[in-house]
C-alpha cells in the first residue's frame, strides 16, 4: 500500500514538474515569437532567448501589426488589425535565457514589431 502511494505521488510530481518543461519545448520549438526591444546604438535586441530554444543563426520573420481604418465587425469575425512582414533579422549572440542581439538582413524592423522564427528553420 505504501509502495502503491509512494509511485503515485512521483508519478504526480512528474506530470506537473515536467509538465511546463515540455509545454515551454513545444509551443518554442513550433511558435517561437517574440519582441523588438530596442534599435539603440548597440543594435537590434529581440526578446527572445535560450529559454525559447533561440539559437545561434536563425532568422526570424518580423512583422508590424497595421491597425484598419473604421469600426470592427459587429460579429466578431474580423478584426480591425493585421500582421504585415516588414522583414528579417537572423541570430547573432543570445544574452541569456530572455533576450538575443540580432542583425537586420531585410527590411526597417522597428521597436514593438514582431519576430517569429521562420518556418523550416
Amino acid at each position: 500500500m505504501i509502495k502503491k502511494s509512494i509511485m503515485v505521488a512521483l508519478a504526480g510530481i512528474a506530470m506537473f514538474g515536467a509538465s511546463p518543461l515540455l509545454a515551454q519545448g513545444i509551443g518554442h520549438t513550433f511558435f517561437m515569437r517574440g519582441t523588438i526591444v530596442d534599435t539603440g546604438k548597440d543594435g537590434t535586441v529581440v526578446c527572445i532567448g535560450k529559454a525559447d530554444g533561440a539559437q545561434v543563426g536563425q532568422t526570424l520573420e518580423v512583422y508590424r501589426v497595421v491597425q484598419h481604418p473604421g469600426p470592427a465587425s459587429s460579429k466578431g469575425n474580423a478584426t480591425p488589425f493585421h500582421r504585415q512582414r516588414v522583414g528579417e533579422v537572423t541570430i547573432d549572440h543570445i544574452y541569456d535565457d530572455h533576450f538575443a542581439h540580432v542583425t537586420v538582413t531585410q527590411g526597417r524592423p522597428a521597436k514593438n514589431d514582431i519576430v517569429e522564427l521562420r518556418r523550416g528553420n
